[in-house]
């Protein structure tokens, strides 16, 4: 039987707070997926989006994981 999971977007903001909740999430073992679609854009030689809109996504199988981390992370940083 074949198990599918599906990417859940955790948290969207600045390049810099997703950054730093990522390496949150990876330190207690969540891989984690940067979408940034403004950046991709204008690599390919048009823009869209804006700078300051960066998603984070991880595995729907993670998100009980994730939870507290992200709740824990918001509370801290004040968002």
């Amino acid at each position: 039987m074949e198990t599918k999971n599906n990417l859940v977007r955790i948290y969207a903001g600045s390049e810099l707070t997703v950054n730093l909740l990522k390496y949150e999430l990876e330190n207690e073992g969540i891989p984690t997926n940067v979408m940034n679609e403004y950046e991709q854009s204008n690599l390919s030689g048009f823009s869209t989006g804006t700078p300051n809109s960066v998603d984070l996504y991880i595995l729907d199988s993670d998100l009980v994981k994730a939870e507290p981390i992200v709740k824990e992370f918001l509370k801290i940083n004040k968002m």
